[in-house]
Order: C-alpha cells, then structure tokens, then sequence
C-alpha cells in the first residue's frame, strides 16, 4: 500500500501538471484562434498550393498536440480523483495494489502492470 508521503508527492507532482497542461490547452486554443483568423484573411502567399499545404499541416499537427494534451489532461484529473476517491494505486481491472514504482513512474496509471500489458496486447 502506498504510504501519505508517497501519495502526497505523487498528488503534488500531478497538481503542477495538471496547471501545466491547462495552459498548455489555453495556449494551443489561442494559437488555434489566430490561425483560423489568418487563413480567413487575405494573403498572396497562401494561394500557392505549397504555402496551403504548409498552413494545413501546422493545422493538423496543432490539433494533434491539442488532442494529445486534452487526453493527458483528462488523465490527470482522473488519476486525482482516484486519490479523492482513495482508490488511487489500485488497479482499476483487476483490484490489486499497482507498485509505488509504477505509479511514481507514471503518476496516471490507473492499471497494473500486468493488466496493461494485456491491454496493450490486443
């Protein structure tokens, strides 16, 4: 069982990401806001078929970012309320206690490390 100490670091470290990716987020929708505002402008240079597919993508991979963060932000808030809940360090598939390691390594793992290698398996 994962002592207070333990999960008082661990809630700590998840707290500062949790603020970290929130502006993150803020930030990739601002920068999303302006794009969007920019391509709806006039602009010579994006009528060349090379400079549209050069927006486009940076278009693409912005909303991959934002998509990856949103995901990992939703991650964290859940990882923080499995510790609210008291739940937190015990696998959410099969009810055994996950290694401090493991939740010290990945402060958001909500499986043991048997369970998600299965997972990943399929």
């Amino acid at each position: 069982m994962l002592d207070d100490k333990t999960v008082s670091a661990l809630r700590l470290a998840l707290q500062e990401d949790l603020t970290r990716i929130e502006a993150d987020v803020a930030e990739l929708d601002r920068h999303e806001r302006e794009s969007q505002s920019e391509a709806s402008g006039e602009n010579v240079y994006r009528d060349h078929m090379a400079d549209q597919g050069s927006a486009t993508f940076e278009r693409e991979l912005d909303m991959t970012f934002e998509e990856n963060e949103r995901d990992l932000l939703g991650e964290v808030k859940a990882a923080l309320a499995r510790m609210d809940a008291g739940t937190y360090g015990t696998c959410a598939r099969c009810g055994s206690e996950i290694p401090a390691a493991r939740l010290e390594a990945v402060p958001t793992a909500s499986l043991c490390i048997k369970c998600k290698e299965a997972e990943e398996s399929r």
